[in-house]
């Protein structure tokens, strides 16, 4: 793979007087771009939670580049606004959330995780008298959100963006898994005064691990919080039947983050923000203005209602098309798939001499030690050289691990076991 210093000689040159031919442009652009392309969408990457397209999501994809339609509004595009509204019931119902829950089709996890926050700190607020919205954050009631000490990045980011700032979070004890443990977590909300928001995960971005979120919500609920549930790519255990136990109580929380360019492998960006209550969804996102036409009539909600961007491309088509394809029980033998064939990466890593599964396999993610930390990374740089697969490392509790993450509807069990082949090889040499 090339540094981003040589992708970025391929584009380079003075700005054009005049126009170009756009046959030779695309041309120039393939030349210049294939070197730094890399194979996020193959079978056999594993390097972070990224998905490929199926062919109907991405053939949908390419119409919604096409069709170029902003999905502002039904007035903006009726077939936009329409499709969003069908796909997104197809979802909360492959994820056993309420029907009366709001979609929004956002860009991701980290977009999904800010538009639920933003909910959540409407919603806490308001019940403590005060109109964020309209005040602002000067003069507030302090808020306190509670999270697994294993939590996304992105959580914390999100808490940036939304003004209340990390000095809020309060952390909680997780298991040996990364699971959060919901003793932990009643005891840390026992001493807390004012407004709570708790933020739960499905999918610990290492190991996999699912918080366990019946217990989350009920304690949440003795407390009179707000429970967020960060699934980028876990939720979607919910839509597999022989996965559907790590994700008990779902339903139980009341907003909730996910990625569609992940499990449900579409193409990027797409992610959804879920609401439980469509009241405070629309009070922390909604706007209008004079020259809006088909806007803000009481009572209706518009795509852009639930996002933060007027301006936006219509994700609903491909997500339309994904599930249409799979169907309900195509989603469940995906992801069950790719849990099995994390499964057999683990089986036949754990049984190499030196080499260590480090965490309980759950789902699609695999950590494994090559021997002590420099080996690990040593392992790691090599099969990347090599490019059989690709995968990435990280730390974890303090140690160097190799990271494999199992999302792409491709990969095979051939593919599993060349890249065993290729990993011992490299730690042979």
């Amino acid at each position: 793979m090339v540094s981003g210093d040589d992708a970025r000689a391929g584009f380079e040159g003075s700005l054009p007087d005049g126009p170009t031919d756009p046959a030779t442009v695309v041309d120039a652009l393939v030349r210049a771009a294939s070197p730094g392309v890399v194979g996020t969408s193959g079978p056999r990457y594993f390097g972070f939670v990224v998905g490929g397209s199926i062919d109907a999501a991405l053939a949908a994809d390419l119409l919604a580049t096409g069709w170029d339609q902003p999905a502002f509004n039904a007035t903006t595009s009726p077939a936009a606004a329409a499709v969003e509204q069908v796909a997104g019931a197809w979802v909360k119902e492959l994820l056993g959330i309420p029907d009366h829950a709001t979609c929004g089709f956002v860009t991701g996890g980290q977009a999904a995780n800010t538009v639920g926050l933003l909910a959540a700190r409407h919603h806490v607020l308001a019940a403590a008298g005060w109109d964020v919205e309209r005040k602002g954050l000067f003069g507030a009631p302090a808020v306190h959100v509670v999270v697994n000490e294993e939590r996304h990045a992105t959580i914390d980011r999100a808490l940036r963006f939304i003004g209340v700032g990390t000095d809020a979070v309060r952390e909680v004890a997780s298991d040996a898994n990364g699971a959060m443990d919901p003793t932990a977590l009643a005891d840390a909300l026992d001493v807390l005064d004012g407004p709570v928001i708790v933020c739960a995960q499905t999918g610990n971005v290492n190991t996999g691990a699912c918080d366990p979120l019946r217990a989350v919500c009920a304690a949440a609920r003795q407390r009179a919080a707000w429970v967020h549930v960060d699934g980028a790519f876990g939720l979607w255990a919910a839509a597999a039947p022989a996965l559907r136990h790590l994700v008990d109580g779902i339903e139980l929380a009341d907003s909730w983050g996910c990625d569609a360019h992940k499990w449900l492998n579409v193409p990027y960006d797409s992610g959804f923000a879920l609401c439980a209550h469509p009241d405070d969804h629309y009070a922390a996102l909604s706007y209008t203005a004079a020259y809006l036409t088909g806007h803000g009539a009481p009572g209706v909600l518009a795509p852009s209602d639930l996002v933060p961007e007027s301006s936006r491309r219509a994700r609903g088509f491909a997500v339309w098309a994904a599930i249409r394809s799979l169907g309900r029980s195509g989603v469940a033998s995906l992801v069950e798939r790719c849990c099995a064939l994390a499964r057999r990466f683990a089986d036949q890593l754990s049984a190499v001499e030196g080499f260590e599964v480090a965490n309980d396999v759950v789902l699609n993610q695999v950590l494994v030690s090559f021997g002590d930390d420099d080996e690990t990374d040593r392992v790691i740089e090599a099969v990347q050289r090599e490019g059989t697969c690709w995968f990435g490392g990280t730390t974890w509790r303090g140690r160097r691990l190799a990271r494999i993450s199992v999302s792409n509807w491709s990969t095979t069990e051939a593919d599993v076991d060349a890249s065993v082949a290729a990993i011992v090889g490299a730690a042979s040499r």
